[in-house]
């Protein structure tokens, strides 16, 4: 079996069967296709020919990204392996002995903002580069999980105001401002918007090219293309512009609980580690840069 089919049943069984909310359906679906463009680049589309090696050298590949992100990469793989044992698929779970990595505590990787202006100088041809420098600059500008930029619609903004309502975790519900750059490129992008609708309407912000909400997915394959294309590391992902918007806001003296309100962090301790980010930062630049510091 193909791995787009076999992903797709997976999918239908974790949702049917195991009874997997929309949310935790796109994350599984986000860390499979990942999986499969990796396995794709080794010329390996169908399931039976995936070896242990295979996950281990995905892994390796991820080492980049936080422990926790890649924890849960292999935990999505080894349900997926395991549910094409259950169904016969294939003649032995390939990830079954492969070990979770140990959790710790790592800091959240971040851009530079010389970096992040680089990424978001996007030239504005077309519809699609309006719709995607206005989802950057948001995402950046508000500090947004990924899930949160795809899931708005038009009514969550209030351009008058300048704020956002956004819905996090456990569908909490908060209110960001959003700052004069991302206003004017959303501006920007609502002229042509209408462009990008086909027969029908759809209520979500950001559209992909078929006329219905931006996943995901396309988010992720839009970002990558914007990396490669700009120079910059490949392994930067979605979460690290929430990552590099928080430790920038630090570093030019915002306050800390200012930031928490704007992450929707629930305890001010989630948002605590991004001084250790600074001081982090301030520690390298010292050792970089100062005079006295190099004999």
């Amino acid at each position: 079996m193909n791995m787009t089919d076999a992903i797709k049943d997976f999918l239908n069984y974790c949702i049917f069967e195991k009874g997997l909310s929309d949310r935790t359906k796109e994350s599984y679906e986000n860390d499979l296709f990942v999986y499969q463009e990796f396995l794709k680049k080794r010329n390996i589309t169908n399931v039976q020919n995936i070896t242990s090696d295979d996950i281990k050298d995905f892994l390796k590949e991820r080492s980049e990204e936080e422990t926790t992100t890649i924890a849960h990469n292999l935990t999505v793989i080894k349900n997926f392996h395991a549910y094409l044992l259950k169904e016969k698929i294939v003649s032995k779970n390939v990830s079954e002995f492969i070990e979770r990595p140990k959790l710790k505590k790592a800091l959240p990787k971040t851009m530079s903002e010389n970096d992040v202006d680089i990424l978001l100088d996007i030239a504005l041809d077309t519809p699609f580069d309006y719709r995607n420098k206005a989802m950057l600059e948001l995402m950046y500008g508000c500090g947004l999980r990924i899930s949160e930029v795809i899931s708005i619609t038009i009514n969550d903004i209030d351009m008058t105001n300048c704020i956002i309502r956004i819905t996090g975790k456990g569908s909490k519900d908060r209110v960001v401002p959003i700052g004069e750059y991302a206003i004017y490129y959303l501006k920007e992008y609502l002229s042509v918007r209408g462009q990008l609708l086909k027969d029908k309407p759809c209520s979500q912000l950001f559209l992909n090219n078929h006329g219905t909400g931006m996943t995901r997915q396309g988010f992720f394959k839009n970002l990558k293309s914007l990396l490669k294309e700009k120079g910059l590391n490949p392994n930067i992902s979605p979460h690290t512009l929430r990552h590099s918007f928080a430790t920038h806001l630090i570093n030019r003296g915002a306050d800390l609980r200012s930031i928490q309100e704007m992450l929707g962090h629930s305890d001010i301790s989630t948002t605590k580690i991004y001084t250790k980010v600074s001081d982090e930062k301030v520690l390298d630049d010292y050792h970089k840069y100062h005079l006295r510091n190099n004999k």
